[in-house]
């Protein structure tokens, strides 16, 4: 009897041990804290779980695996499984979905910006650029149109944004340039630093990063309508974990993308829908630019930034034509609901 109940005593240690073994469990990279920007990804962790019974688990760390900087960097040596960037960050390293960064896309809300960045990343030069860094691009983090939060005067004319100094990145930090400002790219977590010690004069984020990263609390105003453009940030994966999943596992992580991101864009509508409440109780001033301005803007920045993308892609051996016409079609097909 003694020995029948060691050899199931090993028999259970041994079945554990195994049961154990067989369980996945990714690490993902993120910055800052949980906010509508990160919703997904904590949403696709949370059904990756239901799915597979617990046996395929993610561990969202919030700064503590990497910098966000350097999150492609930590995919491409499987340092983690998971990560979320933007492509400002190091637009060299990922050139091809930087057309989704251009200024004056005419993209008018969140729904417009999962479809054109789906299509981007379904487009083999961007899987064949991602591919150099050992990532798969899995998912994007839409976020609305970039406005700026600014200290003192409002500025709300192209010949006061001349010598201002704005974080910005990307594109529109491109186009604030060709209208006269200073872009800075410090990151989103140095964004309140800078702007309370006066390093930048105005902030340019998307409303959930103006609550998240505090540069609201030091605003005087903010622009309702400039919509210069935004970021893109994706969601990648290290191709070999990706790759060694089971069949079982990654039919659970790729089924999850698209409810994911119906709950992104539904947490992201309900944030949208009190900022005007936000702004009131923060007494933040709401600055809506004239159509002149706009327009101003607009023809200063848009078609020369666009060009020259498409010139510099070109010239890199990218179709630089084709993509900026994909997002334009993408589009055009998503208002005519084809």
């Amino acid at each position: 009897m003694k020995k029948f109940l060691g050899l199931t005593a090993v028999a259970s240690v041994s079945f554990a041990f195994a049961a154990e073994a067989m369980a996945t469990e990714w690490n993902v990279s993120v910055w800052g804290k949980r906010r509508a920007f990160t919703e997904h990804v904590e949403k696709l962790a949370e059904l990756v779980s239901e799915k597979t019974d617990g046996e395929f688990t993610m561990n969202i760390s919030y700064g503590g695996l990497s910098k966000n900087r350097e999150n492609l960097d930590g995919i491409s040596i499987g340092a983690f499984e998971m990560a979320q960037f933007c492509a400002g960050y190091h637009r060299d390293k990922n050139r091809v979905i930087t057309v989704l960064e251009l200024p004056f896309l005419g993209i008018s809300n969140l729904e417009e910006e999962v479809a054109v960045s789906s299509a981007v990343y379904n487009h083999p030069a961007a899987a064949e650029e991602m591919a150099q860094w050992n990532a798969k691009l899995l998912m994007t983090s839409p976020m609305p149109q970039y406005n700026i939060v600014g200290t003192g005067d409002v500025r709300d004319d192209l010949a006061e944004f001349e010598g201002m100094r704005v974080r910005a990145t990307g594109g529109i930090g491109e186009a604030f340039k060709a209208v006269g400002a200073v872009p800075t790219s410090v990151t989103a977590t140095e964004a309140y630093q800078a702007m309370e010690s006066g390093v930048v004069d105005t902030v340019a984020f998307a409303q959930h990063a103006h609550l998240s990263f505090g540069t609201i609390n030091r605003a005087d105003w903010w622009t309702a309508n400039l919509n210069p453009g935004t970021v893109n940030c994706p969601v990648v994966v290290n191709i070999d974990a990706y790759e060694s999943l089971s069949d079982a596992e990654r039919e659970a992580l790729d089924s999850s993308v698209a409810e994911a991101l119906d709950h992104y864009l539904a947490n992201y509508g309900e944030l949208l829908k009190k900022w005007d409440s936000v702004l009131e109780e923060k007494g933040v001033e709401k600055v809506e630019i004239s159509e002149e301005v706009l327009a101003e803007f607009r023809s200063t920045a848009a078609e020369p930034i666009r060009d020259a993308w498409i010139k510099d892609m070109e010239a890199q051996g990218l179709p630089g034509q084709e993509l900026y016409d994909l997002v334009q079609k993408t589009l055009a097909d998503h208002r005519n609901g084809s």
